[in-house]
């Protein structure tokens, strides 16, 4: 296989990888207001991911590194084009960040409360724009003749975009709730699992639009690859079915499992759809980008392939233990004691 086409999927693989884990991070910050009644439960729900958020987000800077290196002027192109989105979603996660570890420097719960409302912003926004920005990625953008884009915000802020947009938030907020109702005891697992099922009908009815839109898109540019976006569309729904109903029985392992492979399935749904180009031209199909006249040199992309054989186990390793490491749940218990040995 041409190094070109295999960096195209490690880079879509990356992705997958952040949308997956970063993305309960965001569902568990949207439900902090509707899980976290009084402190103890807030720190529960923050508690879930304090470990591991900051790794979780590593994802998209090896991905964003890999993409630079990879296919330049993809980057160049899709960088000044949704400089704005981007710049938004970079400032909504150093704020989440900042958040988090400025909540409890300080006995007060208005401190407490404004900064719980940065984490529930700061997750809401990256969770929608990330949508956005794939979702014009896959569907074309105005680029001319020089590889520039030549819209404007309001270019993206299209019916498609807005649609996976949507349809991102509602499946990285419910898998963050899975995510809490399988780390936590007490009310905040059963308000997580009563929170899932009311996001069920609504995740459900925009996954399935996306998907459908998705095929047509694919279909329409005769994508080579569309029995493949078929494919993987059709196993995003029953992952996305299984994980609901899973929810429903208290299976809370299984909710959260499922949950990953919807949106893993559905990410690749996206990624499919859009081979063999990187970034479609809505303009003049001409001036597309495509995985060849995107691509590095060679050379570039043989380093890479050794570098990402060397050093990508060894992360996923790491992660791994990480993750084995904190597996045990949060229980309201262990934050009692904690206050307690504070006050004292």
């Amino acid at each position: 296989m041409d190094l070109a086409y295999l960096w195209f999927f490690i880079v879509g693989v990356l992705f997958v990888g952040y949308f997956v884990l970063d993305g309960f991070d965001f569902g568990v910050g949207m439900s902090l207001p509707f899980l976290g009644k009084d402190e103890v439960s807030r720190r529960q729900v923050i508690n879930t991911i304090g470990p591991v958020w900051d790794l979780n987000e590593t994802w998209v800077i090896v991905a964003g590194a890999c993409l630079f290196a990879a296919f330049p002027d993809w980057y160049a192109t899709l960088f000044s084009g949704f400089y704005l989105p981007l710049l938004i979603i970079l400032l909504a996660l150093i704020v989440r960040g900042v958040s988090f570890e400025y909540r409890h420097q300080r006995d007060d719960i208005r401190w407490k409360r404004r900064f719980d409302g940065m984490i529930t912003i700061g997750s809401f926004l990256p969770a929608l724009l990330w949508g956005v920005a794939v979702g014009n990625i896959v569907q074309g953008v105005p680029i001319d003749a020089d590889k520039n884009f030549t819209g404007t915000l309001f270019t993206l802020l299209n019916p498609y975009g807005l649609w996976v947009g949507v349809t991102t938030m509602l499946l990285f907020w419910l898998h963050g709730v899975h995510f809490v109702g399988l780390k936590t005891d007490g009310q905040v697992h059963h308000d997580a699992q009563a929170l899932g099922k009311k996001l069920a009908i609504p995740a459900v009815v925009f996954a399935a639009g996306t998907v459908v839109w998705t095929i047509f898109l694919a279909a329409g540019r005769e994508a080579p690859l569309l029995w493949a976006v078929i494919a993987c569309g059709i196993i995003a729904a029953v992952a996305l079915l299984a994980s609901i109903a899973a929810n429903w029985a208290d299976r809370d392992g299984q909710a959260f499992a499922a949950g990953a492979v919807a949106i893993v399935f559905a990410v690749l749904t996206l990624w499919l759809a859009l081979f063999p180009y990187v970034m479609p031209s809505s303009t003049d199909d001409a001036y597309s980008l495509t995985i060849q006249n995107a691509s590095s040199t060679p050379i570039t992309l043989q380093i890479m392939s050794w570098a990402a054989l060397i050093f990508l186990p060894l992360v996923l390793l790491y992660q791994g233990w990480t993750y084995w490491v904190f597996r045990k749940r949060v229980t309201r218990s262990i934050i009692e004691k904690a206050e307690l040995a504070g006050a004292h």
